[in-house]
Order: C-alpha cells, then sequence, then structure tokens
C-alpha cells in the first residue's frame, strides 16, 4: 500500500470526495440523474454515496463536524473502512482522494484510514491473490507541501509492519526470528539494533527472562535499538520497553485453549508496537533520541520449567517469589526495565499485553495507563490519545497496591491475588524503575478476533500511531 500526492486527477481516475461542503459536490457532477441521486441523498442524511461515470467512480464522504474535533477525525476514519469495501469491491487499483475544504486534517485522516482498512495478512493462502484487495495506491490531491502525506505513509507502513508482527505464528516467529526481523527493520528505517543471544543473557544473569525461558527448547533474546539523530531535541532518550513473548501458554500454570491459548502468539503485541514506533520515528527522521528494549521468549511448560513457588533472582538482584508462572510478562519486561536504568532516560515506557485484568475492565476500547512520571505527561500522552483514538484509561497508582505484592520469603511476589491486577502488575513492573515512567497496558486492544473498522481483524497495531504522536510533540 502506498500512500502519495497528487496535483492533478484524469478522467479516468476514480475519485473520493471529502468534505462538508455539498455545493462542492455538483461540480463532479456530469448529469441531471447523478443531481437527483445527490439530493435524494442528502434528505435521507446519508453520509456516504457512489456515483457510477464510467470508466470512474466518485464515492463521496460527508464529514460530521457537531461532535468534538478528535471524535470528528475517528468517524472519517471509519467511514474509510466502508469507502475500502467499495473500492475493493470494484476492483479499483487506485483511488484519488480530494478535500472539499480548506484544512486537510479529514481529508488525511480518511487516507489514513483508508491504508489502515485495506491491510491483510494472507501470507499463509495457497490462492492469496484470489482474496487479495485491488487497492494498492492512495493519491492525495494537495497543491502544497506533500510532508504530511509522506509522514503519514511511513506511519502506516509502521503499523503494517507492526501487525505483521503480531499475526505472524509462533512457527516461524521464535524469539531469536523476532530478533531477525528487528534487525531487518532497523536496516529499512535506519536505527541501530543490538541483539543479545542466550549466553550474554546468562553472564549479565537477568533471571526473570532466563526463568520464564526455562520452559522453551528455544533460547531467549533481548534486542537493543536505537534511534539517534544528529541533532536530537533531548540530551537524555525516551525509552520503550516491549514484552516480547512469542507464545504464551501461561508456563505450568496452563491456559485454558479455548478463547485464551489460542491466540496467544500475539502476546509480543507490546514489542511489535516499540518496533514499529521507532520504525516510523527513524523513516520520518523525527529528531529525538529513543531506546527501545525488547525482551523476548515464549512460555511453555517443559519439564525445567519455572514453577509456583520457585524464588528468581532478578538483573537488579532482588527476589520474586513466583505464584503464577502465567504472570510472565512482568518477569522479563522488569530486567528489561532495569536495563533502562543504565541509559539514564528521561522517560520511560512498559508496552506490554500484560493482564486479562486490562482487558475486562475497558475492552478493546482503549489503552490502560498508570504510573509515575507525572500530571503533564500523562495529559500530554492521553492529548496524543485523543488525536489518534487510541484512548488512554488512566489507573490509580497509589502506594498502597504495593502492599498486596509483599512476600513472606522474597522481596516481592510477581502476582497481587484477586482484585486491581492490572494495578499491581503495574506496581511489580514499578519496583524496578528508578526514573519517570509510564506502563500501558494493551491486553484489550491489540488483538481483536473479528473486524473493527479500520483497525482490522487480528493484530491491530496499536500504540504505534499513540506513542508516535506523543514523542514527536514532546
Amino acid at each position: 500500500m502506498k500512500i502519495t500526492v497528487t496535483a492533478r486527477t484524469g478522467p479516468k481516475d476514480s475519485i473520493v470526495l471529502i468534505g462538508k461542503s455539498t455545493a462542492k459536490i455538483k461540480p463532479w457532477l456530469k448529469s441531471d440523474q447523478e443531481k437527483e441521486y445527490l439530493k435524494f441523498c442528502l434528505n435521507n442524511k446519508k453520509k456516504q454515496f457512489v456515483f457510477n461515470q464510467y470508466p470512474r467512480w466518485i464515492l463521496v464522504h460527508l464529514i460530521d463536524d457537531q461532535k468534538k474535533s478528535f471524535a470528528s477525525l475517528e468517524d472519517t476514519r471509519k467511514a474509510s473502512r466502508i469507502m475500502s469495501d467499495l473500492v475493493n469491491d470494484r476492483k479499483l487499483t487506485s483511488v484519488t482522494l480530494i478535500g472539499l475544504e480548506k484544512k486537510n486534517d479529514h481529508l488525511l485522516a480518511f487516507a489514513e484510514g483508508l491504508a489502515l482498512s485495506n491491510y491483510q495478512f494472507n501470507k499463509y493462502l495457497n490462492k492469496k491473490e484470489d482474496k487479495a484487495n485491488s487497492l494498492k495506491t492512495i493519491k492525495v490531491l494537495l497543491r502544497d507541501s506533500s510532508k504530511a502525506v509522506k509522514e503519514l505513509d511511513q506511519i502506516c507502513r509502521a503499523v503494517y509492519r507492526t501487525r505483521d508482527l503480531v499475526n505472524e505464528p509462533l512457527s516461524t516467529l521464535t524469539a531469536v526470528k523476532l530478533s531477525k526481523e528487528i534487525e531487518n527493520m532497523g536496516k529499512e528505517a535506519g536505527f541501530d539494533v543490538e541483539t543479545f543471544h542466550k549466553k550474554k543473557i546468562k553472564s549479565l544473569r537477568m533471571g526473570g527472562l532466563l526463568a520464564v525461558n526455562k520452559g522453551s527448547i528455544d533460547p531467549p533474546t533481548f534486542s537493543i535499538l536505537t534511534w539517534k539523530p544528529e541533532k536530537p531535541r533531548n540530551d537524555k532518550p525516551i525509552v520503550l520497553v516491549g514484552k516480547g513473548v512469542v507464545y504464551d501458554t501461561g508456563g505450568l500454570s496452563l491456559k485454558p485453549t479455548n478463547d485464551a491459548m489460542d491466540y496467544m502468539k500475539c502476546d509480543m503485541a507490546g514489542a511489535a508496537s516499540v518496533v514499529g514506533t521507532i520504525h516510523a520515528l527513524a523513516s520520518n527522521n523525527i529528531p529525538v533520541h529513543v531506546v527501545g528494549l525488547i525482551p523476548a521468549t515464549d512460555n511453555r511448560p517443559d519439564g525445567n520449567a519455572y514453577v509456583p513457588g520457585d524464588v528468581i533472582k532478578m538483573f537488579d538482584n532482588s527476589t520474586v517469589e513466583v505464584l503464577n508462572t502465567d504472570a510472565e510478562g512482568r518477569m522479563i519486561l522488569a530486567d528489561a526495565l532495569t536495563w533502562a536504568d543504565k541509559l539514564n532516560p528521561q522517560l520511560v515506557f512498559s508496552v506490554a499485553t500484560l493482564t486479562g485484568a486490562a482487558h475486562a475492565a475497558i475492552g478493546k476500547y482503549g489503552i490502560v495507563s498508570m504510573g509515575n512520571a507525572g500530571k503533564k505527561k500523562m495529559d500530554s500522552l492521553k492529548k496524543s490519545g485523543e488525536h489518534v483514538f487510541e484512548r488512554i484509561a488512566e489507573f490509580p497508582f497509589w502506594d498502597e497496591y504495593d502492599e498486596l505484592l509483599k512476600s513472606d520469603i522474597a522481596d516481592l511476589k510477581n502476582i497481587g491475588g484477586r482484585y486491581a491486577g492490572a494495578i499491581t502488575a503495574g506496581k511489580f513492573l514499578e519496583h524496578f524503575t528508578n526514573y519517570p515512567y509510564i506502563h500501558l497496558d494493551i491486553a484489550g486492544p491489540a488483538y481483536i478476533k473479528t473486524r473493527d473498522n479500520y483497525r482490522g481483524k487480528g493484530g491491530t497495531g496499536i500504540g504505534v500511531r499513540l506513542l508516535y504522536d506523543f514523542i514527536k510533540n514532546y
């Protein structure tokens, strides 16, 4: 999929008109019948309609500007999913988007939604061409700077790559293969990647990552991604830590197969989001120093797997009493968060499909967040969340929740009990931080089993657009 700028449209080019000025639609119509149909659509308050001007099509999306700006833009993105179906049903290979308003915000939102709606993961279909979407190119009619369109194209490409990683099965994406994919993406976008393999991880005594990996025949990896442009705006880096559990059985605390384990290839969506974010930042040469940390392994119940009751010495020398081996994401993230302290960071995010509690609390509609970075940074994150409509639900981060993690035989335990599971997971991670910190639990929206407008079906790429917007405007 390519989003590009064009300065003109030809008589055979299919177009999409986007705006609220109905008077500007009429010059594109050729016959009285088309004008009558326009009148019919407007009288019946239709927001999307189509004209067949063989050999081209004219599609129309009318903006609903009665809502708040961010909600109106999201409606435009969602409307593009409907248009995506219309375009592909008609086997169109390209469309030209034309804005009917002076501002280009809805025009770009429509392009974004259309590109993301068009995503498919059909790599393993024998006859993929039969089901492949026809749309390959989105042209945006602009006579001014094309910078915004080029930027959007790279963001959508990064989301595509992120979705690909999440949708890839364990059979083709072990921890080692994930690290190789990260290295390839670094070469594409221009960021540096260093990968630690099992021997190095053992020498560093990353106890959390090694403990989770004990039940696997495949070795773990620890990837360090660095985007440092020539003149970054920040002296200290922003660090993004992503959970890279490439498959999660729950370990000896085995998950039920139905509606739990069957889609656990997505448990590395946090890692994918971090890689996708840095890919977009580097591709668009955003002048902010950012480092990504990806601890990766699968979590399996082999004969030597770690067990409930074990005490694990972590990378920072803390001891953790394991009460549930399915609380494995926090174990590997903890070691990465300790490593982040070496970087003297300005701000650190963890991004993870961490808890069913977060999913249960807010569903697929947003990201559960908490942290100690302060109101100003959290408000800025929420603003970015509204802008890209990856909204933030901030949970409390009170000190009292630390009490639930106290252990009788170790420094802390890896679960907090029945209640406030999303928060105690975040508090567990906070134990390993010594810097401003924000935790993002993307368990709800990271992987969706039924099609959800432009987010599609399967891996959504959640977090890439959010973190890109936040870091760009940091």
